[in-house]
């Protein structure tokens, strides 16, 4: 039996502009979703984990080096190359326009990870372990994964999940328009809400009230290796270069 059809779509929007390599989102994360912490030796082994991770590249050359930086986290492609080669079926795609990750159901063949061309999902390799300061950090509201399985973004589906039956109790079918505004939206993922230059912004592409769906259609749009046909439901705004006159985009 098919889905019920739904009328969400859930959507990021990420400003290269606006981004500056801070870090903010990547501590938010690591925080609000209990991911293990890279330690030198483990990223000394290249098994270190981030759900999201900020690229950092140079272009021109000295002295006139500009530094740019790029958010990348899974992509929640419409047509993820990581879904049709699990063998148990443990991510797909829902009809709210996110990638599932069921870790519970998931044996560990890495072949979702070979499969992305975004290299967004890992693998534990081992159990994860906090310090004594901050095992009382973690959130109650998210699994801690054993070892042996994939992970990555979820665009913190716990909170969507928490936000969704808030509305239904106070007999809303939906929040607000603009309640993906992330000054004070619920919906709004921990990076999203981290994020000091609102570079990240998050809401339903489908309400055409949302500040996503309003950023989408910016000529400034465009996807990470769009020519590969993944859908992806991330979308970036080109940085614009004031040295390149008016209206130009990199």
């Amino acid at each position: 039996m098919a889905e019920p059809q739904v009328d969400v779509k859930w959507s990021m929007v990420v400003d290269i502009d606006k981004c500056t390599g801070c870090q903010a989102c990547v501590v938010a994360c690591q925080s609000e979703n209990n991911v293990p912490i890279s330690t030198q030796e483990l990223y000394d082994q290249r098994r270190q984990m981030t759900w999201i991770r900020v690229e950092r590249y140079w272009e021109g050359d000295f002295p006139d080096v500009k530094a740019r930086y790029i958010p990348i986290m899974c992509q929640h492609c419409d047509t993820a190359p990581c879904e049709p080669v699990c063998p148990v079926f443990a991510t797909y795609h829902n009809n709210e326009g996110l990638n599932v990750q069921v870790y519970n159901r998931c044996v560990g063949t890495r072949y979702c990870a070979n499969n992305c061309p975004y290299q967004v999902r890992f693998f534990n390799f081992w159990e994860p372990v906090w310090p004594d300061s901050l095992k009382n950090q973690l959130n109650p509201d998210v699994t801690v994964r054993s070892r042996g399985i994939m992970e990555k973004c979820s665009f913190c589906v716990q909170r969507l999940r928490r936000s969704e039956r808030d509305a239904a109790q106070n007999g809303d079918d939906r929040p607000a328009d603009d309640a993906f505004d992330p000054s004070h939206g619920a919906f709004a993922p921990a990076c999203v809400r981290a994020c000091p230059t609102d570079a990240l912004v998050f809401g339903d592409a489908n309400n055409p009230n949302s500040r996503v769906a309003s950023l989408a259609h910016s000529d400034r749009r465009y996807h990470l290796l769009e020519h590969l046909g993944t859908e992806p439901n991330v979308i970036y705004l080109k940085k614009i270069d004031p040295e390149a006159g008016d209206g130009n985009h990199e």
